[in-house]
This record gives C-alpha cells, structure tokens and sequence, in this order.
C-alpha cells in the first residue's frame, strides 16, 4: 500500500532521514520506532506530503505520489493522525466528526456509525466539547475522525502518547481490528511493547536511518530494545 524507498528528508540544511526504506503491505500494520529525535515524525511528514522529498521515492498503491500534494494523497486514500489528540477544542466531539463527515458526501454518515461503532465509548460524550474531552479520548476522536474519510491506509503518529493505560489497550484493539478489516496502517511509537503488540512489521530508526527490521509480535521486545539501545 505505501512504499518509501531511498528517501532523503530535511529542513533547510539540515538532513534528517538518510535512505529510508519502509514498506507498509495491503491490511497490514507497520510500526517505526526509535528514541526522541531519531526522524519518525520527520518521516511520516514526508510520507503524507507535508514536507518534501530530498530525493527518493513515495508510492502509494503503486502510484508515484512523490510530488503530490498532501490534499492528493487524502483523495487517493490516505489518512494522517498528528502527534497530540488534535481537535476543535470549542466544538463538541459531535462536531468535530460532523465537519469531516459532510465534506465526504453520501458516505459521511455511515462512516462517522462505523467510527463510533470502533470506540464507543465515544457516543457517550458526542455532545461534549473536545477541549474538555481527557487525552485518551481526544486520540479516539481524532483516529475516528480520520476514518471518516475514507482511507486505505492511515498514519499514525504516537497515539498512545500521554494516555492513560486502558484506553492504550482500546487504541491497540481498534488498529488490529482496523487492519483485519483491510486497511493499512503506518504507526510511529515509542511505547516498544504497544507497537510489536499491534504490528506485523517493524523499523528502528536512529539517527534518520534503519538500524534494524524484523517481524512484529511482542517475542520480539528484547530485540527491539536491544537495538534502540545502540
């Protein structure tokens, strides 16, 4: 579904990410990890668009999306979830999927059921203002928000940070039914044992390059922090 290959990314001068490799299969979960500053952001940014590609290349289902537009790759069926829960913090959580919801047309109202139907706990607090909304439950809502658009892949970008440990098992129970589902997802994590607990794949990055890979699956926990520990 989304292939980065030889990808070269930085701000102004500054080189970030070296050469980067990543594949993300159809209805698979791939999870990037690495310590503070290693280039995961960095990475997704360049994968969905926002920032440019030094050289390199970023296919998304096969299609050359280098030189696309963030608001391309959305139309070809890509979604991104930012770091920090972010919302419309004055509107309800209501509002907040309604606002998606009618851009995607005739499809909008089954999407935004499906998404709630993902974390319910979210139908309890629809006519709560998203400001008011704990962290947990600000990242559900953004991840349902997301889903309204209609992805084949979504990319994730530290979702468990900062939240309270029941709503981290929701958020990993929802992305493994997503996937059995068929979408794709891309996660960037530091939380070692969420991710090898929700993925089928693994990259460590350090310093802007792959320093390791393997297969997901939480046997593979002491390799992984081996390796983010070089």
């Amino acid at each position: 579904m989304l292939e980065l290959r030889g990808v070269h990314v930085g701000y102004g001068r500054t080189a970030v990410v070296h050469g980067v490799d990543v594949e993300v299969p159809d209805g698979s979960v791939v999870a990037v990890m690495g310590h503070n500053g290693a280039g995961k952001t960095t990475l997704l940014r360049a994968a969905v668009g926002l920032l440019p590609v030094r050289s390199g290349t970023v296919l998304l289902g096969g299609q050359d999306v280098t030189r696309w537009r963030p608001h391309q790759r959305v139309r070809a069926g890509l979604a991104y979830v930012p770091q920090g829960q972010q919302s419309f913090g004055q509107l309800t959580a209501r509002e907040n999927l309604q606002l998606v919801a009618d851009v995607a047309g005739p499809a909008g109202a089954r999407r935004l059921d499906e998404a709630l139907d993902l974390f319910p706990a979210l139908r309890e607090l629809l006519g709560r203002r998203a400001g008011l909304l704990s962290g947990g439950q600000r990242q559900q809502l953004a991840i349902a928000r997301a889903l309204i658009t209609g992805p084949r892949l979504i990319v994730l970008d530290e979702p468990t940070e900062g939240i309270q440990p029941s709503v981290v098992a929701e958020i990993e129970d929802a992305i493994v039914q997503l996937a059995g589902n068929g979408l794709s997802v891309l996660l960037v994590e530091q939380h070692v044992g969420f991710a090898l607990a929700a993925s089928s794949r693994y990259y460590v990055l350090e310093s802007g390059r792959v320093t390791a890979d393997g297969v997901g699956g939480v046997a593979q926990e002491g390799d992984v922090r081996a390796a983010m520990a070089l």
